[in-house]
């Protein structure tokens, strides 16, 4: 699989976690619990893949305009992983402010996703081709695994 379908599907995973925890109750407090760690586990290991493995090879293999794109992905990942993941993962899930939260994080990571999809993978293709994304591809899938397992355990294998 090269890296941006690898990342793609991914992503739609994301969303699908997004939606599932936008639509519980406050008195699915386990679903929730468990719907927030599964998000956790995922954006990590996405994270990683990306920060490790494409952005840098899209960064080496653009201009000015890719370094600009580089640097605003990784200030929208620090956002989500620093500030507003660890402020939703300390809200107690029963209160109304737990959906807000939830409702802030959907929309932040949707629109990244938007904007990778749109403006940075296509680029991406465009600069680093079949051949290279092929790789990239299966550094990630390597990483993407090795991570589950250190990260995840067996209860969260997905």
């Amino acid at each position: 699989m090269n890296a941006i379908d690898l990342l793609k599907t991914d992503h739609e995973k994301v969303k699908g976690i997004l939606n599932q925890l936008s639509e519980s109750t406050d008195r699915a407090l386990k679903k929730r619990a468990d719907l927030l760690d599964k998000l956790e586990l995922e954006i990590t290991i996405h994270t990683q893949l990306e920060e490790q493995i494409l952005y840098p090879a899209f960064k080496e293999a653009g201009g000015k305009e890719q370094d600009e794109m580089y640097y605003e992905a990784k200030e929208e990942h620090r956002t989500v992983d620093s500030l507003v993941l660890p402020d939703l993962k300390s809200t107690d899930p029963s209160k109304p402010e737990f959906a807000g939260r939830v409702k802030v994080v959907k929309e932040l990571l949707e629109h990244h996703i938007e904007e990778e999809e749109t403006e940075m993978f296509p680029q991406a293709r465009k600069l680093l081709g079949k051949a290279k994304l092929e790789e990239l591809g299966k550094e990630m899938e390597v990483m993407k695994a090795s991570l589950k397992k250190s990260l995840g355990g067996a209860n969260m294998a997905a």
